[in-house]
């Protein structure tokens, strides 16, 4: 038996979506091929950044009895998506949400954590965004988001999941080869195309490692 735990921001929780991203799709494949083995839990919430997810991480692991679950021969698995909200730039601070520098120390203490719990951490890359509605955003003129921006936050999970040796799932050069604006709804996050091959693109890669 395993559990998987998935956090993130709102693409995570599969925003815009009407089956509920790529998560949801990821748990009914699991639970199809699994049924009563496997227990997948959405812990995505919308504009999360590396701050806010750390803050409740330990929680959110411990909430779902990790240790009771270890000791009945149950293993934990870490999927995180995030780091699309910290390259956000932000008017009122005249810079990025959370600096490239606070985020890689965020990335590096997000799996110091997880890794007291399990081995098992996989990091799902970001997206793009369409550029023509994001300068700024519609829902909120303070903010901007930038393809440039957002593949250096990629480019920096990528660098760190090399050195702590953890898994990264590539997803922006993905999404780029592929007509990505057609894959977004508002700009932002992806439509249900995108969660499509986001979902294809995660079990892929779980497979390819035995991990479902």
């Amino acid at each position: 038996m395993a559990q998987f735990l998935i956090l993130g921001d709102s693409i995570t929780y599969g925003s815009w979506d009407k089956i509920g991203g790529w998560v949801q799709r990821l748990r009914a494949f699991i639970e199809k091929k699994y049924p009563e083995e496997h227990l997948v839990y959405n812990l995505g919430v919308s504009a999360d950044t590396t701050d806010s997810l750390l803050e409740r991480l330990e929680f959110e692991i411990r909430k779902r009895g990790t240790e009771r679950n270890k000791r009945r021969g149950s293993t934990t698995i870490l999927i995180f998506q995030i780091g699309t909200n910290d390259s956000a730039i932000l008017s009122a601070k005249k810079g990025f949400w959370v600096s490239q520098e606070k985020f890689r120390n965020n990335i590096k203490e997000m799996i110091k954590k997880s890794k007291k719990f399990t081995q098992k951490i996989f990091f799902v890359g970001l997206t793009p965004v369409d550029e023509d509605e994001t300068h700024p955003v519609t829902w909120d003129k303070r903010v901007t988001y930038e393809n440039s921006s957002i593949k250096k936050y990629n480019e920096i999970l990528k660098e760190v999941c090399s050195a702590k040796n953890v898994h990264f799932i590539e997803i922006f050069d993905m999404f780029y080869k592929s007509n990505y604006k057609n894959l977004l709804q508002d700009g932002v996050h992806p439509n249900s195309e995108g969660h499509e091959k986001i979902f294809e693109t995660v079990k892929d890669y779980l497979i390819k490692n035995k991990i479902i």
